[in-house]
């Protein structure tokens, strides 16, 4: 390794003839190119000072050679490197600097490792960051000056800072050191101790650091906390900078402290009263109140009553009669309503109101208005596979079924008969409105003309009409107006490889005779085997389109 010689220094000693340090008794074979020796300053000029070494002649260093100049005066004793013996005056050439700067890197790989912490002071600038004077000259890179990105390289000059001694070359002999790596290992300990110090429920003085979306970066001293959008406010914010800004310090309290991750939640709206905490008392169910709409969800309306106290609408509190799909349909965010408290949970911050409620309840005067067996208009609102919902006014609403609408007519969807949004006459069959079900009929407004068919198309009738429907059991024939007789496969005369949707079809005219009628399910049996010669049978009945129901 080419390393300056580390010969011990020659360390002088008075003699007992007087006061003179022995080194003037020292030959040429007491001292040595690259040897630190100790000497003293005999002159001092302008520009050198001359400094005897005990050797046949003085040597001449440079005064800016010296640290501080102004406090030399001639006696004083240095330790200085010898770099030649004589030069061209015959003098020996000595140097102040190298013997400190040897001396330093001595010091430096004796008592201090790479990643030792050390002290030092930036000396000066140059390319690429700044030498840094820790007993030797070291450099500091730029982009290891400060946190992130590069510092003010002049200002931190002549200050006294702390680094990390990042890489020492005992060939180059240079040291590469960081400030920055400091810093960060600074800032873990600090995060560490806070960490272990820190407990649930402790209040802390902190400094908004950073605002985001989902809240607020707030430092503690070392280590940063989350105070969450949700822990800023007891009411309802759409960003942080609504109430906060960034460097504003704020007390905080401590929710949540997780020291493996190192993650801390802090709270600011805890440290105030809830809105919550008497809420059974200023709400009671009942009460009439007004707010503000203020998020729209499919199940309901989120209404703000007071700063951090909402409360649910839920979808079907919002009408007495309408069947909503979204909330949207009657309301709009930031629409001031009125509302009415159904239920008060302030233990788990639920308040349910409703709207409907404020327009007072239809179905308490529904008994008296709607009597069975009273006519009434109602518009066909909706229609279903079982039947029609009409609406009879604003919030009442009854169920026509399929089975009320002929007495005669199998119908199997409203829509054979009805479209929504039709006025029609209907009759009330029910009304319960301890249940809100209202009952209605359309062929009860008319004569039940099933006792007046029995006698028309006896047992043994020989009857004429149209194929209304081929099933794969049979036929359904109209043998009078909405009258259908059903004529079982079982009853009808085919070939033995005759197919029945061969045979007939809709709209066929076939004459049958009846086999059955059971007037309490309404069904009529029809067959066409053994039917009588047209002239010998029994007159047939009329034409289905010249029998009236």
């Amino acid at each position: 390794m080419n390393t300056v010689s580390t010969m011990s220094v020659v360390e002088p000693s008075t003699s007992e003839a007087g006061s003179l340090p022995e080194w003037y008794a020292l030959s040429l074979r007491d001292v040595a190119e690259g040897q630190i020796v100790k000497g003293r300053i005999i002159d001092i000029t302008a520009q050198d000072v001359l400094v005897d070494i005990g050797y046949k002649s003085e040597g001449s260093i440079s005064l800016q050679e010296f640290p501080d100049p102004a406090s030399l005066k001639v006696g004083d004793e240095v330790d200085v490197l010898i770099e030649a013996m004589e030069d061209e005056q015959g003098m020996v050439l000595l140097s102040k600097s190298k013997a400190d700067r040897q001396r330093g890197w001595e010091r430096i790989v004796t008592n201090f490792k790479e990643g030792d912490i050390i002290e030092g002071r930036p000396v000066r600038k140059v390319k690429g960051g700044l030498m840094v004077d820790i007993g030797i000259e070291a450099f500091m890179p730029a982009s290891l000056s400060s946190f992130k990105g590069y510092a003010n390289l002049d200002a931190l000059v002549s200050q006294t800072l702390k680094f990390v001694i990042l890489k020492i070359s005992r060939a180059r002999k240079n040291i590469v050191v960081s400030h920055r790596d400091y810093l960060v290992q600074e800032r873990d300990r600090q995060r560490k101790t806070l960490l272990e110090r820190l407990t649930v429920g402790e209040r802390r003085t902190g400094t908004v650091k950073n605002l985001t979306d989902f809240g607020a970066f707030v430092d503690l001293g070392g280590v940063d906390g989350l105070l969450h959008i949700g822990d800023i406010s007891w009411g309802r914010i759409a960003h942080p900078s609504e109430i906060l800004t960034v460097g504003q310090q704020l007390d905080v309290l401590v929710l949540a402290v997780d020291k493996d991750s190192q993650k801390i939640s802090l709270g600011l709206k805890q440290l105030l009263p809830s809105p919550w905490q008497h809420a059974e008392t200023k709400y009671p169910v009942g009460t009439r109140l007004k707010g503000k709409v203020v998020n729209l969800v499919p199940y309901g309306a989120f209404v703000e009553v007071e700063p951090g106290v909402e409360g649910l609408v839920h979808i079907s509190e919002l009408s007495w009669s309408k069947r909503l799909s979204h909330p949207s349909e009657v309301l709009q965010v930031g629409q001031e309503i009125e509302a009415a408290v159904l239920a008060v949970d302030a233990k788990n911050q639920r308040l349910s109101l409703g709207v409907r409620q404020v327009t007072g309840d239809p179905w308490q005067a529904a008994k008296d208005k709607y009597v069975v067996s009273a006519k009434v208009m109602g518009r066909v609102r909706q229609l279903t596979d079982y039947g029609a919902f009409v609406e009879l006014e604003d919030g009442i609403e009854g169920l026509l079924h399929n089975a009320d609408v002929s007495w005669t007519r199998k119908i199997n969807h409203p829509s054979e008969v009805l479209k929504k949004g039709k006025m029609v006459e209907v009759m009330i069959l029910t009304c319960e409105p301890d249940n809100r079900r209202i009952t209605l009929g359309m062929k009860q407004l008319m004569t039940d003309p099933w006792p007046e068919l029995v006698k028309r198309f006896a047992l043994g009738a020989v009857v004429e009409g149209a194929v209304t429907k081929v099933a794969g059991f049979g036929l359904f024939v109209e043998i009078a107006k909405d009258v259908e007789g059903l004529m079982h496969l079982s009853e009808l005369e085919l070939g033995s490889s005759e197919k029945l949707d061969d045979r007939y079809h809709v709209g066929d005219r076939v004459r049958a005779q009846v086999i059955k009628l059971d007037e309490i399910e309404r069904k009529i049996g029809l067959s066409n085997k053994n039917l009588p010669p047209e002239s010998a049978s029994a007159p047939a009945a009329s034409p289905a389109s010249d029998t009236p129901v």
